[in-house]
């Protein structure tokens, strides 16, 4: 008698299933929104166009901050080992981009063979052209805590037009297209070093619209007493609100990221339990890292749509020409 229900039953769409949510947003973004941003031509207007490694990637940690504030050796201190290029001194030592991740040997790859890779997250990144190239690698080596993270080592941040023109290559728009991928960025600061140069401040602008990834890490705090410790952070706060505008407090981590005894150990107690804090939010880092990239698919796809919006329009308003 109700025959027809059972027709309409039959024809609703049976779900589809997937073994991992990586791979569901994978295949979400190839099939409707890939389509529309090649359409619309959004991968020329704003960010290349994803791939399978970013889906199905470990979670990464990007390190940002001025020369010798301590980026490399918090990453010694991480994981507990030396990596290949490690370079650790005073003066301005890192000046590639170092992708510190987990492999069966030790050993580098250079960057021009890094991008060919399809089974690395980084091949879009051929577009920033030779000079970045050459001053880009990856680091592997077999260690446990590099099997569930990547960290990005960058170069130290100088001060002055020169230095930013000599790079050779867009600092920022790299450490944007970073930005994009990662899951953490921390931004190092020196406690004998508060002053945040031009193009720190460019750097730091460039990662607006991802606020809720950034985390500020005050390091070498045990060289300084407890008073001025309080000045410091006092004076890094007041730095960083005229950059950040947002109205609520940044977090700011403070302690000593090495393994060598602390210089003045009044504040031990504290510096142990930021560092603690700190470790915490990057062990969480795996078990959130299908909510992050469901969050970023999100908002490229609400980005891509108001693209096509706006393109929509513009090409209603050009007159008709022929060709």
């Amino acid at each position: 008698m109700f025959s027809w229900s059972n027709k309409d039953t039959r024809r609703k769409k049976e779900p589809e299933l997937f073994q991992t949510v990586s791979e569901g947003l994978r295949k979400l973004y190839t099939h409707k929104l890939l389509p529309l941003e090649e359409t619309y031509r959004f991968h020329d207007f704003h960010s290349p166009a994803l791939e399978d490694a970013d889906f199905h990637n470990n979670p990464m940690v990007l390190l940002v901050g001025q020369y010798s504030t301590g980026k490399t050796t918090f990453i010694r201190h991480l994981i507990e080992q030396d990596f290949p290029g490690m370079r650790i001194g005073p003066e301005p030592t890192t000046d590639s981009f170092i992708a510190v991740m987990h492999g069966p040997v030790e050993g580098v790859m250079p960057g021009n063979a890094l991008v060919v890779d399809p089974k690395k997250p980084f091949r879009k990144l051929s577009a920033f052209g030779n000079a970045f190239l050459n001053r880009f690698m990856c680091a592997q080596l077999p260690n446990p805590v590099l099997e569930s993270i990547s960290i990005i080592d960058t170069p130290g941040i100088l001060s002055g037009e020169k230095q930013r023109i000599s790079r050779g290559y867009d600092f920022a728009a790299v450490l944007e297209w970073f930005a994009e991928r990662v899951d953490r960025i921390i931004l190092l600061f020196d406690a004998h070093k508060l002053d945040i140069s031009d193009e720190f401040s460019e750097v730091i602008k460039a990662l607006k619209n991802h606020e809720d990834k950034i985390r500020v890490v005050l390091n070498k705090a045990d060289q300084i007493e407890t008073q001025q410790l309080m000045r410091v952070y006092g004076a890094l706060m007041w730095s960083l609100g005229k950059i950040i505008n947002t109205p609520e407090v940044v977090r700011v981590y403070i302690g000593s990221f090495w393994s060598h005894p602390l210089l003045i150990p009044d504040n031990r107690k504290l510096f142990e339990a930021e560092e603690q804090d700190l470790f915490k939010d990057i062990q969480s880092l795996p078990r959130n890292a299908a909510l992050r990239k469901l969050n970023d698919l999100i908002k490229r796809a609400r980005l891509a749509k108001v693209h096509a919006y706006i393109i929509g329009a513009l090409k209603k308003e050009m007159p008709n020409v022929f060709g």
